[in-house]
């Protein structure tokens, strides 16, 4: 093999390598659904567990609705199935536009939260058993 020829073929082999680098690195920001059917309920499940503590401390459950909708986008953003992408997106939406200023409006965040995720929990569970 001539020299000229192996500086040619060196230099073909970068672009495909980085090709397929490029391929991984898309490949892994996406989640596959047994994975987002494992996580969506699990955040789900932590956000409900906190809403009986912080009753009476509204800027807390203002937080945490926060903090779920940031996770749940953060699951629709990287779930490859449709479903669990366009349910994590909407509840998500839902979660922000809650506002908690005061006690009141804790308690009617409690109950909205428990109605919505469970519609949530609902149509990710159909989701993951193909049903």
């Amino acid at each position: 093999m001539s020299r000229r020829y192996r500086r040619f073929a060196s230099l073909a082999v970068v672009p495909a390598l980085a090709l397929a680098t490029t391929g991984c690195v898309e490949v892994n920001t996406s989640i596959d659904r047994a994975q987002a059917c494992l996580e969506a309920p699990k955040i789900v499940a932590d956000l409900t567990g906190q809403l009986t503590q912080l009753a009476n401390d509204p800027q807390a459950m203002e937080k945490a609705l926060d903090d779920t909708a940031a996770k749940l986008n953060d699951l629709a953003d990287q779930a490859a199935n449709t479903t669990i992408k366009e349910a994590s997106d909407n509840l998500a939406n839902t979660l922000a536009d809650i506002n908690v200023k005061d006690v009141n409006d804790a308690v009617d965040a409690a109950q909205k939260v428990s109605s919505e995720t469970a519609a949530y929990v609902q149509r990710i569970t159909e989701a993951c058993t193909g049903g």
